[in-house]
């Protein structure tokens, strides 16, 4: 995100660097973004467009020599007009889907070949696996083969490999014959999730699938780039000499940081550097680019290079890069954008930086229009924007004086051209130099105090643009990542300078490490300490529990004046210094606000609120009380002993409480310890910090003796529910019915563990029963605890929905949680012909997504919540 920092505060010269003029370029692209953005609300046939251009054209012709800003307007609208023609116009990418026909759960043979490859991680169930895109040729399904092109990534699962052997890694270009089992991708329909199927779209991915590593079999020949297929075996030699110089810890950050595969990077790294607002530097972002691209200008420039050949061979050199980290659009659009910069340094329009960056971006968008609606587009374009808007301008005014004055420090002749304060500036130098000459000699004096000049400097500007990236961002930060960066600047204070040592040690190690061993070493030892530094700061700060900071999606209205206070203080940052100042401190106040200041949650006064959440195949329900108390039972999780890297608590549960506005919960439940209820409860608790955290039966499993000490650490209360407890709960009557106080405690969870209870609202009623099974509905059933919404136990499971139950019950909605396509094959048909028997409404997550029930004390009200 601080893509140009350094090399901007480096290499700019003398003048207004990013003042002046009056930015066509920048107003262009905000007018074609506008356009972008309002085109799928405007439709209109094309001819009606194209016919308003044909309008617009001959107008700025007649106007442009008469009335200049009647003409720069038409401009503007007609730049509007060809974004919004642009994004309606363009064809929704439908390569593979052929391949959906295929996608449900059976075998089929796939032929292809590879695309991309992939590298070994544990198996979600024990055993390694593989994760690779394959472009296909022809599926034999039942006999009868098809020719369908389309991308599918396949996940390959094998069993622990012997030891000094392998499971092979497919390579690019390899043609191959799978047997496999294709599912479409899903996204989980809850508002605020994270849409998954546009995510592999763009990567030309349309469907998923699953195989045996030994059922894959290699064919003859080849089929790709030759171009790429170089490319990606020095990618995968680069990886091989990093894992070769580092040991494994180290070697997995020097993947993710320089070459920019994070396959070896476990999540709780990733949360550390979220935490400390450092995410950036664990990623090969438009940053790293600006820190190679600062580099190799200034050595180019320190052995006495031409400009013009340093910037040529800087431009050449981060073009390599970025195509041989493949990480994709981000790198891409920072190398685009800093050959943009160094032309306009070239042709000494240094005034024309704004300029330059809307000219770069106007491409971009016209390339493709949806880019602008990427977090990685925005936060990459913001960033620019702001150190070219309010940096630059800011440090103008402020170090960059001074830092110009320590050239020549030892010539008083020089001190005409500059300003008095400057001059006063230099003077004080020399004196403490003049000083400091009695004690170690007028050379290492003078470097001594240049030295420590220079250093304090630009302790300054990295410490001023760290905090402005933290305010200037903290809008996207919130909406996009729910984080509040408290850490960020300390944090980049000491991470990004270090990495400015990681990068170019780290690239020298490795192109020594080819030759000789004992000539990477000292580059290996460098990059090692920085690492080292690097990582232990974000380990220590991210333990903070202020970094720990997550914040509900902001509404439209702060989401407006986030970005007109933004706006404000780019206008402000070129006027006098009081406006200038002013500027900054309501940027300030706005992130101080987006980070401090909650939101309002939505709930619906008067009423109770229940919400079964998709978390696929799982359990996660929201209760909202008739005066906003909320209570969250279960968070659903992986299946049984499976782990993976996806955190249900985090990646659904807890976008879907942001989406509400919901920043605290009053409590939770953990119905019992299997962990399609409880695996996402941990992430739920950082993010939320309940008041309580109700529970039942407590075997001594280790899932739920971890969760209980994770609560007491944070502080919340541990109450423990058990048949016969009744309370009231912001209006409404709560009941528990199971499991009974007194029954012997087993090692490991139980479905008949499971909390039973009712919520009573007036003469309406809500019954959640866990997983629990005949034995205990038979029990809940002689209590004839009436209810008018019915929670279906254990994922619409045959072992649950009992006829007694239903009949003690008589609900007239009901709903199950329950994953698309899940191998238990539920909910089971019986449950449902049960159910539909009744006459009883039925609800499923898998159908419907998430579905709201509104209890009046009178009747049960559905509402389906709009998919994503």
């Amino acid at each position: 995100m601080l893509m140009s920092q350094r090399s901007d505060l480096a290499v700019v010269p003398a003048g207004k660097a990013a003042s002046g003029g009056h930015q066509p370029l920048l107003w262009a692209v905000l007018a074609y973004s506008a356009g972008i953005v309002a085109g799928p609300y405007l439709w209109r046939p094309p001819m009606w467009w194209l016919t308003a251009l044909l309008v617009f054209f001959p107008s700025v012709l007649y106007l442009r020599k008469r009335r200049g800003l009647a003409a720069r307007t038409l401009i503007l609208a007609a730049l509007a007009v060809v974004g919004a023609l642009s994004v309606q116009v363009r064809r929704t990418n439908l390569s593979g889907a052929g391949l959906l026909s295929f996608a449900d759960g059976r075998e089929i043979q796939l032929t292809g070949y590879v695309t991309r490859e992939g590298s070994l991680r544990p198996g979600s169930f024990g055993g390694v696996r593989e994760t690779v895109d394959v472009e296909s040729e022809q599926i034999v399904a039942a006999g009868r083969p098809v020719d369908v092109a389309g991308g599918v990534r396949l996940s390959l699962y094998g069993k622990e490999p012997d030891p000094g052997t392998s499971m092979r890694l497919f390579q690019y270009g390899e043609r191959l014959r799978i047997a496999a089992k294709l599912r479409a991708p899903r996204n989980f329909r809850n508002p605020g999730s994270f849409d998954y199927r546009g995510y592999l779209s763009a990567d030309g991915i349309a469907v998923l699938g699953s195989a045996k590593a030994e059922r894959v079999q290699r064919l003859a020949g080849f089929q790709g780039s030759r171009i790429e297929l170089w490319r990606t075996r020095i990618h995968r030699s680069i990886i091989d000499k990093i894992h070769q110089l580092w040991p494994p810890s180290e070697a997995a950050l020097v993947d993710a940081m320089v070459i920019g595969d994070a396959a070896f990077i476990d999540r709780p790294t990733r949360t550390d550097f979220q935490r400390s607002g450092t995410y950036h530097i664990l990623v090969v972002s438009g940053m790293n680019v600006g820190i190679l691209a600062f580099v190799t200008f200034w050595v180019l420039r320190r052995f006495r290079m031409d400009d013009a050949v340093a910037s040529i061979a800087t431009v050449v050199l981060c073009v390599a890069y970025a195509f041989l980290t493949d990480v994709g659009a981000p790198v891409w659009r920072a190398a685009l954008m800093l050959f943009v910069y160094l032309g306009v340094r070239l042709l000494y329009r240094e005034r024309s930086m704004l300029n330059a960056i809307g000219g770069a971006a106007l491409g971009l968008l016209m390339l493709d229009p949806t880019e602008l609606f990427g977090a990685s587009f925005q936060l990459t374009f913001l960033s620019v924007l702001i150190i070219a808007a309010i940096g630059l301008p800011v440090l103008e005014r402020t170090s960059q004086p001074f830092s110009r004055g320590l050239h020549n420090l030892d010539c008083p002749g020089y001190d005409l051209s500059l300003p008095p304060r400057v001059v006063q500036f230099r003077l004080d130098l020399r004196l403490i130099a003049e000083r400091l000459e009695k004690f170690m000699g007028p050379r290492i004096a003078a470097g001594m105090v240049s030295g420590g000049a220079r250093i304090t400097l630009g302790a300054f500007a990295l410490m001023f643009i760290s905090g402005l990236m933290q305010v200037g961002l903290a809008l996207p930060m919130a909406y996009y990542f729910h984080r509040a960066t408290v850490m960020g600047l300390p944090a980049n204070m000491v991470v990004v300078p270090l990495t400015e040592v990681l990068m170019p040690a780290a690239i020298v190690a490795v192109l020594f490490g080819y030759f000789s061993a004992a000539l990477a070493k000292i580059p290996v030892v460098i990059a090692g300490v920085a690492l080292e530094v690097i990582a232990g700061t974000v380990n220590w700060l991210g333990r903070f529990r202020v970094a720990d900071e997550r914040v509900p999606t902001p509404v439209l209205a702060l989401v407006l004046v986030s970005a007109g206070v933004l706006a404000l203080a780019m206008i402000l940052a070129k006027r006098n210094w009081a406006l200038c100042s002013a500027g900054l401190a309501l940027l300030v106040a706005a992130g101080i606000w987006i980070a401090r200041v909650p939101p309002r949650p939505q709930w619906q006064p008067g009423v109770m609120e229940v919400t079964g959440i998709d978390v696929g195949q799982g359990d996660s329900t929201l209760v909202i009380a008739p005066f906003g108390k909320t209570v969250l039972i279960d968070a659903g999780g992986p299946i049984g002993s499976s782990h993976s890297e996806f955190d249900v608590g985090e990646d659904v549960v807890s976008s879907y409480l942001w989406s509400r506005g919901i920043s605290r919960l009053d409590a939770v439940a953990v119905t019992h310890g299997h962990s399609d209820h409880i695996g996402g409860m941990p992430a739920i608790l950082n993010n939320f910090r309940p008041r309580e955290l109700w529970v039942g039966l407590m075997p001594a499993s280790r899932e739920l003796t971890d969760l209980l000490d994770q609560a007491r650490r944070l502080g919340i209360e541990i109450v423990q529910r058990g048949a016969g407890d009744g309370y009231d709960f912001g209006g409404v009557s709560v009941q528990i019915l199971s499991p009974p106080r007194e029954v012997d405690l087993d090692t490991k969870a139980h479905n008949n563990d499971s909390l039973v209870m009712r919520f009573g609202f007036g003469r309406s009623a809500f019954l959640l029963e866990g997983d629990a099974e005949r034995k205990v509905e038979l029990q809940v059933a002689k209590l004839n605890p009436r209810a008018d919404l019915l929670k279906v136990a254990h994922n619409g499971s045959a072992t649950s929905t009992t006829p007694e139950l239903l009949q003690a019950l008589q609900p007239r909605v009901a709903f199950i949680s329950v994953g698309a396509g899940n191998t238990f094959g539920h909910p089971r048909m019986e449950v449902l012909k049960r159910l539909a028997a009744l006459h009883i409404a039925t609800y499923r997550t898998d159908l419907q997504g998430a579905v709201t029930f509104y209890l009046d004390g009178r009747s049960v009200i559905p509402r389906a919540i709009p998919r994503y």
